[in-house]
């Protein structure tokens, strides 16, 4: 089993409230059983929301208290974003998965490869687990 960004799935959950459904990354996973994660909803956040951006470093720093999540209005998610992390990263423990693909330049779900890593995909890095990122 593997864990999979909702909005990926086709799942309406972007901070937009669109989803980015990849259909090449869903044939090629056909055979896999998948678990759709989003952790802004897991944290509290509604769909659609203001957009949000890390500040002040990257997930990692979110997470050890040294950078925020602030939405385009200036409110501070990181609260949200962190408990969502700790949710999603629950959800993918009680499914003993070890690979995740995550969507790109998300403040949750980024690697870092293009844009910052985000709160989630840093938490599950630090966790050890295999995290990607997918477009």
């Amino acid at each position: 089993m593997i864990a999979l960004s909702a909005c990926l799935l086709g799942y309406n959950c972007r901070y937009d409230g669109k989803s980015k459904k990849n259909l090449a990354l869903i044939k090629l996973l056909e055979s896999e059983k998948i678990l759709p994660i989003c952790p802004e909803q897991l944290g509290g956040l509604k769909t659609p929301r203001a957009r949000s951006n890390l500040v002040g470093g990257d997930g990692f720093d979110v997470l050890d208290g040294n950078a925020k999540v602030i939405n385009t209005y200036g409110d501070d998610n990181t609260k949200a974003f962190i408990k969502g992390a700790y949710a999603a990263l629950d959800m993918i423990r009680a499914h003993n998965i070890e690979r995740c693909f995550l969507k790109d330049k998300s403040p949750s779900c980024g690697v870092g490869e293009k844009y910052l890593t985000g709160v989630t995909a840093a938490l599950l890095i630090r966790k050890g687990y295999i995290v990607e990122e997918v477009s």
